[in-house]
């Protein structure tokens, strides 16, 4: 397949101004899933594991697809980030899926989860596999390194901060607790501070514009909600420890 640039900056920018745009939507408003969800309205309900599967699992299977339609691959810097980028989503759709607690979602943000998942999955599998020039060695790159070292870690911290959250309540209970361990000591959304840190690292890793743009909607699109999250904890907890950020430590 020929490297389509056109689509890949098209792409790029269309999830750069759509994550800002979305940014100052949540300024205002709830994205309606999770705990914000009005069970009262009325409309078709996703169950929580259904639709972290549904939504998730274009990202992963996309590049996974592209990659078996490729004839030649090579270069072990561009091996590396691919396989990174579909760990995570391998992570998400057959781990995180099946071992939520959430609440269900509506069948239309599940909707548009699924599209979003798939313009991803094809402009970072696509770029990758047709379009990144690295050097031979690539996979020594300072910045390849240091990217990886920042997305091992965030993923290391949004895996164990949704640890953390599903055995907060005993089995039968339905009240809301504080979480605490791990990074929440530090922020309320320590899992969205995990995943923003993640595609950051990617981001330095693959050194590319597509990646950029992943990492600037993910910001823009869980970072207000861990500032909800936050504001949800102040308001309902008196206890609740005053030192905690919303989800940069010590700053935001």
């Amino acid at each position: 397949m020929i490297c389509q640039e056109s689509t890949v900056q098209y792409g790029s920018w269309v999830f750069i101004i759509g994550g800002l745009l979305y940014l100052l939507r949540q300024m205002t408003t709830h994205t309606p899933y999770g705990r914000y969800v009005d069970t009262k309205t009325p409309g078709i309900m996703v169950s929580a594991k259904a639709g972290w599967f549904v939504q998730e699992l274009p990202s992963f299977l996309v590049p996974v697809l592209l990659l078996l339609m490729t004839e030649s691959f090579s270069g072990m810097g561009r091996i590396l980030l691919l396989c990174t980028f579909c760990l995570h989503y391998f992570q998400r759709t057959f781990v995180f899926s099946l071992l939520t607690k959430g609440r269900p979602s509506p069948l239309e943000i599940v909707v548009y989860a699924v599209i979003f998942c798939s313009m991803n999955g094809f402009l970072q599998g696509h770029y990758l596999l047709h379009c990144a020039q690295y050097s031979t060695d690539w996979h020594k790159d300072a910045r390849f390194l240091i990217g990886l070292l920042m997305f091992f870690t965030g993923m290391a911290i949004n895996i164990h901060s949704d640890y953390i959250l599903r055995n907060l309540r005993k089995p039968g209970e339905v009240s809301y607790k504080i979480p605490r361990g791990g990074m929440f000591e530090f922020v309320s959304g320590a899992n969205f501070f995990g995943e923003i840190v993640e595609w950051c690292g990617y981001a330095v890793a693959t050194w590319s514009f597509p990646a950029f743009s992943f990492a600037v909607f993910t910001a823009c699109s869980i970072g207000p909600r861990a500032y909800h999250h936050h504001r949800y904890y102040l308001e309902k907890f008196k206890d609740y420890p005053k030192s905690r950020k919303a989800v940069i430590p010590f700053i935001l």
